[in-house]
């Protein structure tokens, strides 16, 4: 046995829980039922790391206000995940897609298959990060359930030597992952119902956490307004929908002048708002907007300021 098997073999994503070594001679439902308890454990590990996730967080913010990126960097099912919560900023929260970027090893191809030794690629995860001329403004958060993927130590540790804040998210104790990282957190979520499978409880971990820093790190930068998704671009009718019904509860006005004023506004919630709070044409919205680092809570404070003066 190889020095990384024995090494594997003591995590605790690896270890056997005889409570499902049955599980192949069960009915349906009650694999079903095992598998919903031992989820019901997840959140109770994340809630755990709640101080390290938020010391991330902040941190990400801090180099994101001033004009930084953030990567998420990871393999396997790690990698979906990170891809996957890279891609949804810009139709949520209306980001340039450059801002939070998703580098899964193997590349486009393994968001759907396997690709055999992508994982393996300690100077493929450094290669990845300079091709996206990573610098000392960007954020990398590296992914990884055992936290010992190559990949991802290779890109934090090509990160960490360009200057950029790193973050690791493992689901072990003590890992390489996090002695490479500025910021490391460790969900220790324990055995798999299938031994070994981290797309499990440690995927919906990850899933947990990667939620928690790209929401916050885009409420702290503005991009909400309360928790509505004022950014949300409005790219088919659910979200035309949704658009109209945000601006139509933060004014108080009809459905019908909501989607009006959004129509002239080219769709952007915040000046639709604007125009119909303070009686302003779409080109006065956006300037006032502006003005205000495109804070609609500010602007729309400013604009109050103004007609009570």
């Amino acid at each position: 046995m190889s020095d990384q098997l024995v090494t594997l073999s003591t995590l605790s994503t690896e270890q056997s829980d005889p409570r499902y070594s049955r599980i192949d001679r069960l009915p349906t439902d009650q694999v079903a039922r095992l598998m919903n308890a031992a989820d019901t454990a997840v959140p109770a590990a994340v809630a755990e790391v709640i101080p390290e996730i938020s010391a991330a967080v902040d941190a990400v913010v801090a180099r994101m206000k001033a004009g930084g990126r953030l990567f998420y960097v990871g393999a396997g099912t790690s990698g979906r995940l990170a891809v996957l919560d890279a891609s949804e900023c810009p139709p949520t929260f209306g980001t340039d897609p450059e801002l939070v970027q998703g580098v899964i090893a193997g590349g486009t191809p393994a968001l759907t298959r396997s690709v055999e030794g992508a994982e393996d690629d300690h100077a493929g995860g450094a290669a990845a990060l300079r091709e996206r001329g990573v610098g000392a403004l960007d954020a990398v958060v590296g992914v990884s359930a055992s936290g010992r993927a190559p990949f991802v130590l290779g890109a934090l540790a090509e990160a960490s030597r360009r200057g950029a804040l790193t973050v690791g998210l493992s689901c072990n104790a003590a890992t390489p992952l996090s002695a490479a990282a500025l910021h490391p957190i460790e969900v220790i979520v324990g055995p798999e119902v299938v031994t070994g499978s981290t797309r499990l409880k440690a995927g919906t971990a990850q899933k947990l956490v990667l939620n928690m820093i790209s929401t916050i790190a885009m409420v702290k930068l503005g991009r909400t307004y309360g928790n509505t998704m004022i950014e949300v671009s409005a790219m088919n009718s659910k979200l035309a929908d949704r658009a109209a019904r945000m601006v139509s509860d933060i004014t108080g006005a009809a459905l019908s002048a909501a989607r009006s004023a959004l129509e002239a506004a080219g769709w952007h919630v915040k000046v639709a708002v604007l125009m119909i709070e303070h009686g302003l044409d779409a080109g006065g919205a956006r300037l006032l907007l502006e003005r205000h680092g495109d804070r609609l809570e500010a602007a729309l404070e400013a604009a109050k300021q103004v007609r009570g003066a």
